[in-house]
């Protein structure tokens, strides 16, 4: 191939947007005010690390376009290191939050908004993160928990936004994050997030009710809330609301069928602000039905809907 027109080549991919293309912009903070004795280089190291691995990894072969690409947050707030008896180790909590673009509209719609509190990874400053689907627990637990956890929410968002473009979207990705559970590293009670026996809310019990059938309709809700609603909202207003009113009833079935699921609240941590904001534009008299039932299906929010009466 002659020298210019590789060059042609590689800025046209470039300009068309598939060069390198990833499918996260995730913005990673790290907080340890808590933590005394450390250099900050370590953390500055730490950040940088974090930012280029779930920007740089490719977790699909799907090809996103630059305006494609999810946009994630990640604050990972330290609270103590020492680990173990291990300096390098650390454990804290991870705050996720993406969105995804509405169409029609200026506004981004809020997918994921939760927060980890199972967090423990060892970590240290010149060594490079590294993550293989095939091999998750890697040779060290604590440093692979690291990695683990990141790759388990890259697939958990990229299968939410799948699936609020298709009605079985995501599930390649819900099944590699998974997976990602099922082979988790271990190191006695350093490590936990992963066992369905340590609680009914943790990263197991997550993806194990995103992909199971008594959840399915959750699922439907959820694209049918993105791709028929609300990005539909400005040319059909009327109907989408409708849509919208209407899962908040089959949501309320799935609740009585499977009470308490961390699904749910998950699902509400993210879309609680949208719900209130549907209800205010609903007539009065026409609230408090809704009302009633996302009080009992979103009780941390129960205020919000609660100041619409």
């Amino acid at each position: 191939m002659a020298k210019s027109t590789l060059i042609n080549l590689i800025v046209s991919l470039f300009l068309s947007g598939t060069l390198f293309a990833q499918e996260l912009n995730c913005k990673v903070t790290i907080m340890h005010d808590k933590i005394a004795g450390v250099d900050p280089a370590v953390y500055t190291a730490m950040q940088k690390a974090v930012t280029e691995f779930m920007n740089s990894q490719k977790w699909t072969p799907d090809e996103y376009k630059t305006d494609e690409k999810i946009d994630v947050t990640l604050l990972l707030n330290l609270q103590s290191n020492n680990v173990g008896g291990d300096l390098d180790s650390y454990s804290g909590s991870l705050s996720i939050q993406a969105s995804r673009p509405v169409y029609n509209a200026s506004y981004t719609t809020t997918i994921v908004n939760y927060v980890d509190k199972a967090v423990q990874f060892k970590f240290t400053q010149f060594s490079p993160l590294h993550f293989d689907d095939n091999q998750i627990t890697g040779t060290d637990p604590m440093t692979s928990n690291l990695t683990a956890i990141l790759g388990y929410y890259a697939y958990l968002i990229i299968g939410l936004d799948n699936n609020s473009f298709a009605p079985e979207g995501g599930t390649n990705e819900f099944k590699k994050a998974q997976n990602v559970v099922n082979n988790a590293p271990e190191s006695g009670s350093n490590i936990s997030g992963w066992k369905a026996v340590e609680g009914n809310r943790n990263r197991y019990w997550l993806i194990d009710q995103i992909l199971n059938t008594r959840f399915q309709d959750v699922r439907n809700i959820w694209y049918t809330l993105h791709r028929e609603a609300l990005d539909s909202f400005y040319t059909k207003p009327n109907e989408s609301r409708l849509k919208i009113l209407a899962g908040i009833k089959r949501l309320n079935q799935v609740n009585r069928d499977n009470p308490s699921s961390v699904l749910l609240q998950f699902f509400f941590n993210a879309k609680s602000d949208e719900y209130l904001h549907i209800l205010a534009g609903c007539p009065k008299q026409e609230r408090s039905q809704y009302i009633t039932i996302l009080d009992a299906l979103d009780v941390p929010n129960a205020g919000k809907y609660n100041s619409l009466k």
